[in-house]
């Protein structure tokens, strides 16, 4: 057995490791990819392909995006814009749809929130909107369920989950596009999740007043708020322009941050502190980041790829993004993690390429198929719905889980539909 066989041996071992999440992730893959890289014979420094310049190849430029984005929530989150955002979309769930409008609007802004900060947790809105929506006549479970769906705005249309990034490194590709597709994907659960809580309440012959309604709101709307609404939504409009312009997102994020400083009449030396606060989120996604990247690099560097290659080379001829989407799709429904899933991911997404596969195409199919059907069996990890069930009285996990699997499959069909688009444009 050659030493290349043996280091591919080693990485495969290492994947499977990964998969069953018995040990650390980010230590897992690091490790296991200097052991394959070792045994592989390549050296640590020197000329050429080395361990140092594969670890290298791990500070990617997207590396520098997700520090732009960070630098802004780290000042619109301290000048409390946020929290007038916040309400705002609150405010507007309310108008278009009752309690169901006010769960999904929480749920909604949350999932935004976690996007962009790369922690999304649903029950920093859902303690206000979750007991809100109950009173306006929505099914506890039901509540909790669309509280939720956060977290599928956070994984894919966030800027800074590591499996995303790696996929998106992998690629070659940059935020902006990849990011409002992932929102319209995740986006549909929502509005699946709404539509059938609407239909429940009807069934069910709820009718709340308008001055219970408005009772509630009050509530909710009540504290004082640091800024107007058109100042606080004014640098997060810059920042969209910004990516739907194609412009460096680290730049956008700057300039952005500039523009919240100048709106709160905040001086400069505390408004820098308040943007490094925000680049200080990105210690976990850098560390896992590069992690990923260098083993993605070293399973190129001792033929893995290749050798993928040869085994599924004439099943891909077929249609390699779409099978790339089915593979994402078994990969996250088996281990129910976004993280985990990495270890499949990026190998396959290497050897998808290889194919002359569009690269957006392939890795929009890798994330999407991946970053949404994580929730179907659990309501997802830690961070999930667990965490919002013991602040909607009434809910419990097995049934609000239920109610959350009929829309998780609609989003997972609608990513897959965009994932066709993109596959023919």
């Amino acid at each position: 057995m050659t030493a290349s066989t043996i280091a591919q041996c080693c990485m495969v071992a290492t994947l499977l490791l990964m998969i069953t999440g018995k040990t650390p992730i980010y230590m897992t893959a690091i490790i296991g990819a200097t052991i394959s890289a070792i045994v592989a014979g390549i050296p640590f420094v020197g000329q050429g392909t080395t361990i140092a310049s594969l670890i290298n190849s791990g500070l990617n430029p997207v590396i520098a995006d997700m520090t732009g984005v960070l630098i802004f929530i780290g000042i619109m989150q301290s000048t409390g814009f946020f929290d007038v955002i916040i309400r705002d979309v609150i405010r507007v769930g309310n108008k278009l749809g009752g309690g169901v409008g006010v769960c999904s609007a929480g749920g909604i802004a949350c999932g935004v929130i976690g996007a962009l900060t790369g922690f999304t947790q649903p029950v920093i809105t859902a303690v206000i909107t979750g007991p809100a929506a109950v009173r306006l006549g929505v099914d506890p479970n039901k509540v909790a369920g669309i509280q939720a769906h956060a977290g599928h705005i956070g994984n894919l249309a966030g800027f800074t989950h590591p499996t995303q990034v790696a996929i998106l490194a992998t690629a070659g590709v940059g935020f902006g596009l990849f990011n409002v597709l992932g929102f319209i994907a995740a986006g549909s659960i929502f509005a699946m999740s709404a539509f059938r809580a609407i239909r429940d309440m009807k069934k069910r012959g709820v009718n709340i007043s308008a001055e219970e309604r408005e009772r509630v709101m009050q509530e909710i709307l009540s504290r004082e708020y640091a800024t107007t609404s058109g100042k606080a939504f004014a640098p997060f409009i810059v920042l969209l322009v910004g990516f739907c312009a194609g412009l460096p997102v680290f730049l956008v994020g700057l300039v952005a941050a500039l523009l919240t400083m100048v709106l709160a009449h905040r001086n400069a030396k505390q408004s820098e502190a308040d943007m490094l606060k925000g680049v200080g989120l990105i210690a976990t996604p850098l560390v896992a980041t590069i992690g990923f990247l260098f083993m993605s690099a070293v399973i190129r560097a001792i033929g893995l790829v290749d050798t993928m290659s040869d085994a599924v080379g004439p099943i891909l001829s077929v249609s390699p993004v779409l099978i790339l989407f089915g593979v994402a799709f078994l990969t996250a429904f088996m281990t129910q993690s976004y993280a985990s899933s990495v270890s499949v991911l990026v190998p396959f997404l290497q050897v998808v390429l290889d194919t002359g596969a569009d690269p957006f195409a392939a890795a929009f199919a890798a994330a999407s198929g991946a970053a949404l059907i994580q929730y179907f069996l659990t309501g997802g990890p830690v961070a999930a719905l667990a965490t919002v069930i013991p602040v909607i009285e009434g809910s419990d996990l097995k049934s609000a889980n239920a109610f959350q699997r009929p829309s998780i499959l609609f989003g997972s069909c609608v990513a897959f539909v965009i994932t066709c688009i993109l596959t023919i444009v």
